[in-house]
């Protein structure tokens, strides 16, 4: 039997989740919550790296940032059109794991399959519930779902302070060399909007994030239902 998670994060691609969260990832696991990561597609449609490398940069990003476990669907690379089975894999995978909250990309993003991602997880926390689909698995209670930025964003719901955390953010990207590293003389590397500065524009993102906040960093999140707030304020003796 599976071992239950707090937080599970799904992405498209390894190193979604780290440029969305990596920071949050790092301070939950800190805190002592169990998290997990599963990326759906093995992304063979990569212009650099292959998917044996992306493999590897995928554990060892997992690793900075104290993940519990990283798993990947196969599921293909431009290929996520939110077919029945793809959706019942992901309802699978929160079944077998039983999260408390669940992360997907925002649903508004410059690449298809981020926004696949989004509405499939989206479909599958919502099965994840329903006694008789897949009777043969045990329904779960539907988690709390929860929005991450990639590429584009909007003024964000919800704010989560990263700056003691953010060292392992950029540690993290750091281990996808293969995607946001500078080529080297004689390397046969295509030029992509992630290798010409991107880490870098992602680190002034959630700079401008924290800015709201007067903190040095903070990363957004958006969501699609209200979250519930028991008490306003610190609170006084």
């Amino acid at each position: 039997m599976s071992e239950n998670l707090d937080i599970l994060i799904f992405g498209a691609h390894a190193d979604d989740a780290e440029i969305g969260m990596a920071g949050t990832i790092a301070k939950q696991v800190a805190a002592g919550y169990k998290v997990g990561l599963c990326d759906l597609t093995q992304a063979e449609m990569s212009s650099n790296g292959t998917v044996e490398l992306r493999k590897q940069e995928a554990l060892a990003a997992a690793e900075v940032l104290g993940a519990s476990l990283r798993i990947n669907l196969g599921l293909p690379d431009r290929g996520l059109s939110g077919t029945p089975e793809q959706i019942a894999k992901v309802t699978e995978v929160i079944r077998m794991y039983e999260p408390s909250v669940i992360f997907a990309p925002y649903w508004e993003d410059r690449h298809p399959d981020h926004v696949a991602c989004s509405k499939l997880v989206e479909e599958a926390a919502f099965n994840a519930k329903l006694r008789r689909y897949m009777p043969d698995k045990p329904a779960v209670p539907a988690p709390e779902l929860y929005y991450y930025f990639i590429n584009d964003w909007k003024t964000p719901d919800l704010l989560v302070d990263v700056t003691d955390c953010y060292p392992s953010k950029i540690e993290a990207l750091g281990c996808y060399r293969s995607q946001f590293g500078q080529a080297s003389a004689g390397e046969d590397v295509a030029l992509t909007p992630l290798n010409q500065g991107y880490v870098e524009r992602v680190q002034a993102r959630d700079s401008l994030l924290g800015q709201r906040k007067l903190i040095p960093y903070a990363e957004g999140f958006a969501v699609k239902t209200p979250y519930l707030v028991n008490l306003f304020g610190s609170g006084r003796s």
